[in-house]
């Protein structure tokens, strides 16, 4: 298939742009800035200059597409100011509506469309256990996921099918999660965060980018839970993590100092969320890494 990739230069969208590019698919991307795309990604067949904020996605760079994978988004990593907010917001629900703008004008269109959403939708639940028939929450991400696969949804009218992934805690080498952790934790002063009783739902990048892979060749639609099946609390997840780098896990990170750290984004790491990856069991999606400590081997190997 020809496949066009946004978000191609972040921590996901570069290992999925890698994977399709070995499935001997014909990868293209929209990007601010092409030629750093070309220097992240050097197998993209060829990358198209998009300003999502701004502009209509470029026709030229839609026409002859089978399917698209939107991933373009600011990073919600980092203190809340309420410019980063507006940045998070607009980034998500502005670019896929210019995406969709983009695709309107086509008179053969794709036949798929795979957005990138997040967990956050639910918010903070506890111990309720989450499928994708669960409802939204009402904090801040909750309403910025909503209002992001609002806007993807619209490509349904023109005829698309639209898989909406609902990405939980990203896990891979040199990115994502694991990042800002390893540090404290290899020094031995990694620990639980707040009570630790709250739920992780995590999920290895090699899962996301391969339930991306099984949305293109199946009839998947809606809401889809990217997260691994076994949801862990955060203290169980420090312990671990420590055992995997062979550290201790006891040094515990207070819920008021990530507060005054992180301001308003420490909720995302305080707050319970079991969500369960329901549609991607019911259509038999393989996951390569089920269990956390084996996901962390791979990744810290």
């Amino acid at each position: 298939m020809k496949i066009l990739v946004t978000g191609a230069t972040g921590f996901l969208g570069t290992r999925v742009c890698q994977k399709l590019n070995e499935a001997e698919h014909t990868v293209t991307a929209l990007s601010r800035d092409p030629s750093l795309a070309h220097r992240f990604v050097p197998s993209l067949k060829s990358v198209f200059r998009w300003d999502s904020l701004n502009e209509t996605a470029p026709i030229e760079a839609l026409e002859g597409v089978d399917a698209v994978i939107h991933l373009a988004g600011e990073s919600v990593a980092g203190r809340w100011t309420d410019s980063k907010k507006r940045a998070i917001r607009e980034s998500r629900i502005l670019g896929t509506r210019h995406l969709i703008e983009g695709l309107t004008k086509l008179q053969a269109k794709p036949n798929v469309l795979i957005s990138a959403s997040a967990i956050g939708f639910y918010g903070d639940r506890g111990e309720e256990h989450l499928t994708e028939e669960s409802a939204p929450g009402s904090d801040f991400l909750s309403g910025v996921c909503r209002d992001w696969e609002a806007e993807a949804v619209k490509a349904e009218s023109l005829g698309l099918r639209v898989v909406r992934l609902r990405i939980g805690i990203v896990l891979g080498p040199g990115g994502g999660a694991l990042r800002a952790m390893l540090t404290p934790f290899k020094a031995g002063l990694g620990g639980p965060m707040g009570s630790g009783h709250q739920w992780w739902s995590w999920i290895h990048r090699d899962d996301v980018v391969g339930l991306m892979l099984h949305a293109l060749q199946s009839d998947l639609s809606g809401p889809v839970n990217a997260t691994a099946p076994n949801p862990m609390r955060q203290g169980v997840f420090a312990r671990t993590l420590g055992k995997v780098l062979k550290r201790p896990a006891i040094a515990p990170v207070p819920a008021f100092a990530l507060k005054m750290l992180l301001g308003e984004f420490s909720t995302e790491l305080l707050s319970s969320k079991f969500v369960l990856p329901k549609r991607a069991q019911e259509t038999k999606y393989q996951f390569q890494f089920p269990e956390l400590e084996l996901a962390l081997s791979e990744i810290l190997k």
